[in-house]
């Protein structure tokens, strides 16, 4: 088991270390200068020569890269082009707090969804119940962020008018659609990954032990059947957690939710590299953990995942 975990660390180390240095690179080849964006295209050429300068932004991109590497590994993500004296870690800490409670709330959002439809679908298979539910989900796990969120907007906030726009709205108000917008495409990926285990589940020869005995439907699907599903669906669930914080960014953007998808794509705009690089180290070190900790759960309680490994 140790040395499962051993591994397992060690390939998250490299993912992380990965995917940063491949932002680094890919924002540096960018076009457009980050100076130009602070002082214009009118200001003078001295002027811009020290500010590159004083940002180090005129040395060799590898010198550049091994200094931000060497930085981040004491914690020092530096400081915004654009806010002068604000660390990249205070922004992140303002923000990260808001995109947290989106995917947390996102999660619950699919998960209750996901159980309810799955095992309806499952327990009606061949109805007209189960083809909608199926149909639901199809249409789930194929529209984009940037579709969906819109449309509920209009639905709920124009024409129905049973919620206040985001922008106005405040406490559990303000997560509703984002939520259901975020979730709505795991809770759809998740209704068909509960229908088929449970409709697998249902076809043992325990289930039918269980109706033999005089037990009834709802206490064989929920202590039975449904006991047997959840391993399995709260580990895909925890590896999906990560999905959801680098899917905040989309819908943070259409919600204008302050979170750390706004931050970045505010950064991404006005090439403040400081603030995407820290902002990209945080979602992959947040995704590489959560994958991490759903994979060590599922070798601690199913033993043939580490066995199979060694």
């Amino acid at each position: 088991m140790r040395d499962y975990i051993l591994r397992k660390i060690f390939i998250s180390f490299l993912t992380v270390l990965g995917a940063v240095s491949l932002v680094f690179f890919i924002i540096h080849m960018i076009p457009g200068d980050p100076v130009e964006n602070m002082l214009g295209e009118q200001a003078l050429s001295v002027d811009k020569e020290r500010i590159r300068e004083a940002l180090g932004l005129n040395r060799p991109l590898i010198e550049q890269y091994l200094v931000f590497l060497k930085n981040a590994a004491k914690g020092d993500l530096g400081e915004s082009l654009y806010r002068k004296g604000t660390k990249v870690s205070e922004l992140i800490a303002e923000r990260f707090p808001n995109t947290f409670i989106l995917a947390v709330s996102a999660m619950l959002v699919a998960i209750s969804v996901s159980l309810i439809a799955g095992i309806l679908s499952a327990i009606r298979r061949g109805t007209i119940t189960d083809s909608l539910i199926m149909a639901l989900s199809g249409f789930g796990i194929s529209v984009p962020a940037f579709f969906l969120g819109p449309l509920l907007l209009l639905v709920f906030c124009r024409y129905l008018k049973w919620l206040p726009p985001p922008a106005s709205a405040e406490g559990i108000l303000s997560l509703v659609l984002p939520s259901v917008t975020l979730g709505f495409a795991l809770a759809a990926f998740l209704s068909r990954l509960i229908r088929s285990q449970m409709l697998e589940v249902l076809s043992e020869d325990y289930i039918r032990t269980a109706y033999a005995k005089g037990l009834s439907k709802r206490v064989v699907i929920l202590k039975h059947a449904l006991s047997n599903i959840l391993v399995v669906v709260i580990t895909i669930a925890g590896m999906q957690f990560g999905s959801l914080l680098t899917g905040a960014i989309i819908t943070e953007r259409v919600f204008a939710w302050q979170g750390i998808g706004t931050l970045l794509i505010e950064a991404i705009t006005k090439r403040d590299y400081p603030v995407v690089q820290g902002t990209i180290i945080l979602v992959s070190f947040m995704y590489v953990v959560i994958n991490l900790l759903t994979d060590i759960f599922y070798a601690v309680i199913d033993p043939r995942i580490r066995y199979a490994k060694d």
